[in-house]
């Protein structure tokens, strides 16, 4: 697979943020019928550049597939180099496993040969091989993996946990570090362990550890991924490979430029731009992910707000603020889905 972060030229240096950004928007629509994606295979996944972990529309309490196939397509064409479906942002833990697939399959046919993740998580071994077998049959890029939440294992049972997921999967692992979910961390000394497994090719970051994150880049073994969006323009200015980051539904080739001269370099070119996105980025995590992603888009037409209980939607108090953000009128005119 080929990087899609520079699978297009850059574009030029911002005299102003926001004159690069509508620069990008319209660089973006140009290059749409241009970007080919190939699938990814065991041996060539790529997993650096800007990975969007997908939203699940819902419409009457069931997923409302044509939503999401039109969403993927809209992201595909702003280039985003991958996908993340079934993840925590995709409300993973309120769909069963009829629609998790379902939701797999409509991401894979939308994605159109751009690279889809499938988001995973359990906490009974037994169970968990026999779904990674089962998700690994499709043409899937890699899965991201958590540790097995709530019994919080030892350190020697995380090893344990994802070498067998490794060993059983077909396809590469993502290690998915996220503590305040899982309720277990990751140590560097682990962490640094499992990345000489062949299996397990890159990490969602989101650990909290700035050390942790810095060792993991200088090892070289692991393509270190942004999970904290606040974290990716520190991460990949220093090395990282990319960002697996929910707010980049929205403003999407901004991000994908950003993260584009991060990788080049160009860490005082976008330093502006960076700064610029970060009122936006705070309050889709102002509150709980992804009420206020989901009701921006909402607000835009592209998707049903609806989150599936104990999850529930995004204020409407903060809905108006961040409406009225400066980037905010930016996003009024959703680009079409190709």
């Amino acid at each position: 697979m080929s990087d899609g972060t520079d699978a297009n030229p850059a574009g030029p240096p911002y005299a102003h943020p926001m004159d690069g950004f509508h620069r990008s928007l319209t660089a973006t629509k140009e290059m749409r019928v241009q970007a080919t994606h190939t699938p990814a295979t065991t041996t060539d996944t790529d997993f650096s550049g800007l990975w969007i972990p997908l939203v699940t529309p819902f419409r009457a309490g069931a997923v409302d597939h044509a939503a999401l196939d039109q969403l993927v397509r809209r992201l595909r064409a702003d280039g985003v180099s991958g996908f993340v479906a079934c993840g925590s942002t995709g409300e993973a833990a309120a769909l069963d496993k009829a629609e998790q697939l379902a939701v797999l399959d409509t991401t894979l046919q939308a994605a159109d040969g751009c690279p889809v993740v499938m988001g995973m998580s359990d906490y009974h071994l037994t169970q968990a091989l026999d779904w990674v077998r089962e998700l690994a049959s499709r043409p899937i890029a890699g899965l991201l993996v958590p540790a097995p939440h709530y019994i919080r294992p030892s350190q020697a049972g995380l090893l344990h946990w994802f070498r067998s997921l490794a060993d059983a999967s077909r396809v590469p692992l993502i290690i998915y570090d996220i503590p305040a979910r899982t309720g277990v961390p990751l140590d560097r000394e682990t962490l640094l362990e499992l990345a000489c497994h062949p299996g397990i090719r890159a990490i969602k970051d989101c650990g909290a550890d700035s050390a942790k994150t810095l060792a993991l880049i200088a090892q070289g073994k692991l393509q270190v991924l942004a999970g904290d969006d606040l974290q990716m323009f520190a991460t990949v200015a220093q090395g990282g490979a990319g960002a697996i980051a929910a707010s980049a539904h929205l403003l999407t080739p901004a991000f994908v430029q950003l993260i584009r001269r991060l990788r080049a370099g160009d860490c005082g070119d976008v330093r502006d731009l960076w700064l610029t996105l970060v009122p936006w980025i705070e309050a889709v995590f102002a509150e709980p992910n992804p009420a206020p992603v989901k009701a921006m888009l909402a607000s835009l037409g592209a998707i049903d707000g609806a989150l599936r209980a104990p999850m529930t939607g995004c204020s409407a108090r903060h809905l108006a603020s961040m409406r009225q953000l400066p980037l905010a009128p930016s996003m009024q005119q959703l680009p079409e889905a190709s």
